[in-house]
C-alpha cells in the first residue's frame, strides 16, 4: 500500500468516528473521560516521582551507605540489607501455602462449591484490610503469645499473612485462565492430574503468577505499619532470624519521625524508590525470560 493510500484509508476512519461521535455524543464525553483520568493518573505518577527524585538526590551522599549506623551518618545500608532478608523470608513462608492453595481451589475443588467461594470472598476481604491490623495482630501473635519478640522472623511471617490472599488470588485467577484444552489433551496423552498440574498447567500460568508475586514484592518492601509493632526498629544487620530489624520502610517512618533528618528521609525515599524499581524490572525480567523459554519448548 502507498502512502497516498494510506493516508486516504486513515482519513476515511477518522471522518468515520466523526460521524459516529456525532450519533452518539456520550461516546465521545466517555472517550474525553477516559483519556482525563489517564491523564491525571500518569501527570500524578510523574509528579511523585520528580518530587521525590528532586527533594532527595541532593542529599545522597556516601556516608548514607556506611556498614553501621550511628546518629552521625544515619545509613540506611543496614535496612536495605535487612529489607531484601525480610523480603525473601516472607515470601518463602507465603509462596508454598498461597500457590498451593490456589492449585486445590482452581484445580482439585469442585466447580461451584460452596467453601470455595466462601474462600475466595475471604481472600478478597483479607486483601483489603489495613496494614496495621495485621501489625496489630502479628504484635498478639507471633510476638506475645508465641513468644518470638520483635524479631526479623515476626515481621516475616505477618507480611506472609498480608501477601497470602494476594499471591492465592492471583495464582487462581492465571490457573484459571489456562484453557481446559491443555488439560483435555494431556489428559488424552496418558498423564495424571498431578502431572497435569505441575507440567503442563503451572508452566503454562508462570507469567501470570509472577505478577502477583510482583505485587507482594512491593507491598512487602513498603510496609511499616505492620513491621514497627512485629520486627521493632533496631539499626544493625540482623544475624538471626530472631533478631530485631529495621527495614528501610520503617528507617524512613522513623527518621521522619524524629524531625531531625528530613533530608535524609528525602535520600531514603529516593532509594527506596529505587530498590523498588529494581526488583520489579528484576522479576519482570525473569517473568519474560521464562515466558521465551516456554515459547520455544
Amino acid at each position: 500500500m502507498t502512502k497516498a493510500n494510506r493516508l486516504s484509508v486513515n482519513r476515511m476512519s477518522l471522518k468515520q468516528k466523526i460521524n459516529s461521535y456525532k450519533k452518539h455524543p456520550f461516546s465521545l464525553l466517555a472517550l474525553l473521560l477516559v483519556c482525563a483520568a489517564a491523564a491525571v493518573a500518569v501527570l500524578s505518577l510523574v509528579f511523585l516521582v520528580v518530587y521525590i527524585l528532586i527533594k532527595g538526590v541532593p542529599y545522597l551522599s556516601p556516608s548514607l551507605f556506611e556498614p553501621e549506623y550511628n546518629s552521625e551518618n544515619v545509613s540506611m545500608l543496614p535496612a536495605i540489607i535487612n529489607t531484601l532478608i525480610m523480603m525473601v523470608s516472607a515470601l518463602i513462608l507465603a509462596l508454598p501455602a498461597g500457590i498451593g492453595a490456589a492449585i486445590y481451589l482452581s484445580e482439585y475443588a469442585r466447580r461451584g462449591n460452596k467453601f470455595v467461594e466462601a474462600v475466595r470472598i475471604t481472600a478478597e476481604t483479607l486483601s483489603g484490610i489495613p496494614s496495621i491490623v495485621y501489625g496489630l495482630f502479628g504484635s498478639l501473635f507471633f510476638v506475645l503469645k508465641l513468644k518470638m519478640g520483635l524479631s526479623l522472623i515476626s515481621g516475616a511471617a505477618t507480611l506472609a499473612i498480608m501477601i497470602l490472599p494476594l499471591i492465592m488470588r492471583t495464582t487462581e485467577e492465571a490457573l484459571l485462565s489456562i484453557p481446559d484444552t491443555y488439560r483435555e489433551a494431556s489428559f488424552g496423552l496418558g498423564a495424571g492430574k498431578l502431572r497435569t498440574v505441575f507440567r503442563v498447567i503451572l508452566p503454562a500460568a508462570v507469567p501470570g503468577i509472577l505478577s502477583g508475586i510482583i505485587l507482594a514484592i512491593g507491598r512487602i518492601i513498603g510496609e511499616s505499619a505492620a513491621l514497627l509493632y512485629t520486627a521493632g526498629t533496631y539499626t544493625k544487620i540482623v544475624s538471626s532470624l530472631s533478631d530485631s530489624s529495621r527495614t528501610l520502610a520503617v528507617h524512613m517512618y522513623v527518621l521522619s519521625n524524629e524531625g531531625l533528618y528530613i533530608n535524609e528521609t528525602y535520600a531514603t525515599a529516593v532509594v527506596l524508590l529505587i530498590l523498588v524499581i529494581l526488583v520489579n524490572a528484576l522479576s519482570d525480567l525473569v517473568a519474560k525470560r521464562l515466558t521465551k523459554g516456554k515459547e520455544r519448548n
